[in-house]
């Protein structure tokens, strides 16, 4: 998957998890929550009670449907969750600021990146 990128050593609690150079984590089976806190400290993201909701949907939904969520089908969700206040596509920008939560929130949730990102 990432054979042909480079990649980098992140320190999850002193074990090196391998990501390629973007952050997405190279073998999921080392995912854990300590990767979530190691990978937004060094995405200098605040990991809020909604960051958490957000990664857990990630993953279930992969779980459930083998592919990452798609932005419109992940603000379905947290419209319903959150309300519509919070549960739309800006807001979930606004707690993703580096990529969204497809990009940022897909790397947080040790998944893959997206089709067609670049």
């Amino acid at each position: 998957m990432y054979a042909n990128m480079q990649t980098k050593q992140l320190d999850v609690n002193g074990k090196m998890v391998l990501t390629c150079s973007e952050g997405y984590i190279v073998n999921r089976d080392e995912w854990s929550e300590d990767f979530v806190r190691a990978q937004a400290a060094a995405e200098n993201l605040d990991l809020t009670d909604e960051v958490w909701d957000v990664v857990w949907f990630l993953r279930e939904f992969y779980e459930t449907h083998g592919a990452q969520a798609e932005v419109r089908k992940i603000a379905k969700h947290f419209k319903t969750a959150w309300g519509e206040e919070r549960g739309n596509s800006t807001y979930l920008h606004k707690i993703f600021p580096f990529g969204g939560p497809q990009k940022q929130g897909n790397r947080l949730a040790g998944l893959m990146r997206t089709k067609g990102e670049h």
